[in-house]
C-alpha cells in the first residue's frame, strides 16, 4: 500500500495518544496540585531567623515540575539562612524594600517590581539591605 505524506501526518496524533494517555502521564496529572485560592489572611506564618514566612503550597505540576510559593518578610539587615544551593530553581518576586540577591558569588540589588531567578543548583542567598521590612 502506497502513503502519502499527508496520510502519515494524519496517522501522527493517534501514534502519540498512546504516549499520552499512559499510566505515569495519567498518575502525575492526577496527583498534581489543584486549583485553589490562598487568602492572605488564612495563611499560616512562622518565624526563622527573624523572617516572617507564610508557606503557599508546595507540591508538583501535571507536567512534573516542582512548584512552591511562600511569601517571607525579612526585617531590615536580615536574611532567611545563609547561602545555599538545591536542585529546584527559585524566583523572587519584590514587592516592597531593597534587598541584596548573591548568585554564584555575584551580588544584585533589587527593588520594588524587581524579580529575581535562580538556576537550579546555583548558590543563592537573599539579604534586606534596606532600613525598611522587605516582602
Amino acid at each position: 500500500m502506497f502513503m502519502t505524506r499527508r496520510d502519515l501526518c494524519l496517522m501522527l496524533p493517534a501514534a502519540l495518544l498512546p504516549a499520552a494517555l499512559s499510566p505515569e502521564s495519567m498518575a502525575a496529572e492526577d496527583s498534581a496540585l489543584p486549583s485553589a485560592m490562598y487568602p492572605f489572611e488564612k495563611l499560616p506564618m512562622h518565624v526563622s531567623n527573624g523572617a516572617e514566612i507564610r508557606p503557599v503550597l508546595k507540591g508538583q505540576l501535571a507536567t512534573g515540575e516542582s512548584l512552591e510559593v511562600h511569601e517571607t518578610i525579612l526585617p531590615p539587615g536580615g536574611a532567611p539562612h545563609p547561602a545555599h544551593h538545591h536542585v529546584h530553581s527559585e524566583m523572587w518576586l519584590i514587592r516592597e524594600g531593597n534587598v541584596e540577591i548573591t548568585v554564584n558569588g555575584t551580588s544584585y540589588r533589587l527593588g520594588p517590581g524587581s524579580v529575581g531567578f535562580v538556576h537550579s543548583n546555583d548558590e543563592h542567598g537573599i539579604t534586606n539591605v534596606g532600613t525598611t521590612p522587605a516582602k
